[in-house]
């Protein structure tokens, strides 16, 4: 199981919100660049980062993306405002290996059938799901797609993995909804990324069991409740 770490920017600074609120944010450090150098020198060998700004009105935190890209020699996946085949090219152009696309999954779904055509494993999506059901534009809307029928019709299409986030645990700390990765990983038989609630190791170790390619991890990171270096190579 593979450890993501979370760097989430908004207005050029990493951040973390908490349930993807945009009123309840906490600002970490002002170079996310710094923080993937931090992250890549404790042993993560893939990087997760979100343009929070870019979920909402599209891309906008593009020269720090790409900074990070430039700063660390290890993977990365990128989402937030990626909406047009234009932007996943740009994106890739930028040195991420890995595009997630999210809102458009739902809303322009032969889009991401485009993408997978052109670039294959490159694409991942990004289910963020409010109550079973795929939510949309940053988090502020919620769609009439349950989370499973939207993954198995990105399935349909050629995505491979998913990244799947219950945001009613995002930033809390107090625990992922194991059961909601566990029937993600059943239904469908997608690469499921988990994210959101991760607090302790337990929450890692109960997540090893349900069968989740990886786990992003962002708040408790940078709370210091868990610790990279150690938690990378007890799960590699």
């Amino acid at each position: 199981m593979r450890i993501y770490p979370a760097i989430d920017i908004r207005g050029g600074s990493c951040v973390r919100l908490l349930k993807g609120d945009y009123e309840n944010e906490t600002v970490y450090a002002s170079s996310p660049a710094e923080v993937a150098k931090k992250w890549q020198a404790a042993g993560a060998d893939y990087i997760h980062v979100v343009d929070l700004d870019g979920a909402r009105r599209g891309g906008e935190n593009l020269a720090a993306v790409a900074e990070i890209c430039s700063a660390v020699s290890v993977p990365v996946q990128q989402g937030g405002g990626i909406r047009t085949i234009e932007q996943v090219e740009a994106a890739l152009a930028r040195g991420v290996s890995r595009v997630i696309i999210g809102t458009a999954a739902v809303e322009e779904p032969s889009m991401v059938g485009e993408a997978v055509s052109r670039h294959g494993a490159k694409i991942a999506v990004g289910i963020d799901a409010r109550d079973g059901y795929a939510a949309t534009d940053g988090w502020t809307k919620t769609s009439r797609v349950s989370a499973v029928e939207l993954a198995l019709e990105m399935k349909s299409l050629g995505v491979e993995t998913v990244i799947f986030t219950d945001i009613a645990t995002d930033g809390t700390l107090s625990g992922p909804n194991v059961r909601a990765m566990a029937n993600m990983v059943e239904k469908t038989g997608l690469n499921v990324i988990a994210s959101g609630g991760v607090g302790r190791e337990d929450d890692l170790l109960a997540l090893s069991k349900t069968g989740v390619e990886g786990v992003i991890v962002g708040r408790a990171l940078y709370a210091g409740r868990l610790n990279l270096a150690e938690i990378v190579n007890k799960y590699r």
